[in-house]
């Protein structure tokens, strides 16, 4: 087992993730996962820059993420940044302020590549599921992007798109500065437009009707899980490898979108940080369920952070042997 960190900083939250790894097995075990909400991308669809109070939210997370790392000893870092820093006009800036903190430069990785992370994350364990058919299509659906990955044992095709639940509310649920409360039928119809456009350019290249399993990740799904099965406080057991029926699935995105913001903050199982956003990202769930006529989602709590962190431990071990 080799012990290594793996941290992803997208649009909406940065994680990290401590394990004991063994890629030749599949083995990972977790000594330290978490997340905070820093909204990295807070703006960027509007003016192409990173704000400089994000900038220092997720320089806050950075330091403390170094001391975890420093006291579990993890031998290999790892920083992945995805679609927020990769759309940055002062993208320098932010790269400079990660490697002095952790020292490390982070990878502004390209979204094929956050879909390849995101398989390998998501798949390695449901190869023991013999009654999940293949092949599967992986969903991950960040603040900014939703990436789109179909594969058996390896992928086959991968696609991102700019659909993400922080772009969507940005974009067609925020008036005068605040998001709608609820937002107008009219807000609710342009954004599932643009939904349907983004799986338009996905299915270009990627066969979404061909999945014969849908695998959800990332926050916006397993906080549709919590909700599903009404969970008093937010429960990774209990969501990891959970399934949501589509009608479920409609049901709760329907409550989110006609919701106050007072009505989704009082769920108990839902991050502070997910009030605002988290109507739009169901409702990128829902539209791809019925794209594909898909009757439930599973639900993955391991997804890119477990993907790199696999990744990285086969590099480290292939140092060992080189030397």
């Amino acid at each position: 087992m080799t012990r290594v960190a793996a941290i992803d900083c997208g649009t909406n939250s940065i994680r990290l993730l401590v394990a004991d790894v063994d890629p030749a097995t599949g083995e990972l075990v977790d000594l330290d996962r978490r997340m905070t909400i820093v909204r990295l991308g807070q703006g960027v669809d509007r003016t192409g820059r990173l704000a400089p109070e994000a900038l220092e939210r997720t320089f806050a997370a950075c330091r403390e993420y170094a001391a975890i790392i420093k006291e579990h000893g993890a031998e290999r870092l790892r920083f992945v940044a995805t679609s927020a820093s990769r759309d940055a006009e002062n993208r320098d800036e932010f790269v400079r302020g990660v490697l002095d903190i952790l020292g490390v430069e982070p990878e502004v990785i390209s979204g094929d590549q956050e879909a390849e992370f995101s398989f390998t994350g998501a798949t390695k364990e449901l190869a023991e599921h013999d009654h999940l058919p293949k092949p599967y299509l992986v969903v991950d659906i960040g603040g900014g992007s939703t990436e789109f990955v179909v594969g058996e044992e390896h992928v086959r095709a991968a696609r991102s798109v700019d659909v993400g639940c922080v772009r969507m509310t940005e974009r067609h649920l925020v008036r005068d500065g605040v998001v709608s409360d609820p937002p107008a039928a009219e807000q609710i119809a342009a954004m599932r437009a643009d939904i349907e456009a983004a799986l338009d350019l996905a299915e270009e290249t990627v066969p979404l009707r061909e999945a014969r399993t849908l695998v959800g990740l990332a926050g916006s799904v397993t906080t549709v899980s919590a909700i599903a099965q009404e969970l008093p406080e937010y429960d990774s057991t209990r969501i990891h490898h959970s399934r949501i029926s589509h009608d479920r699935v409609r049901e709760i995105t329907d409550w989110l979108l006609h919701s106050t913001h007072a009505e989704r903050a009082a769920v108990p199982s839902m991050h502070p940080g997910r009030v605002d956003v988290i109507a739009a990202g169901a409702l990128v769930l829902l539209a791809i369920m019925e794209r594909i006529g898909a009757r439930e989602v599973v639900v993955s709590e391991h997804d890119i952070l477990d993907g790199i962190a696999f990744k990285v431990a086969e590099a480290a071990q292939e140092g060992e042997r080189g030397d």
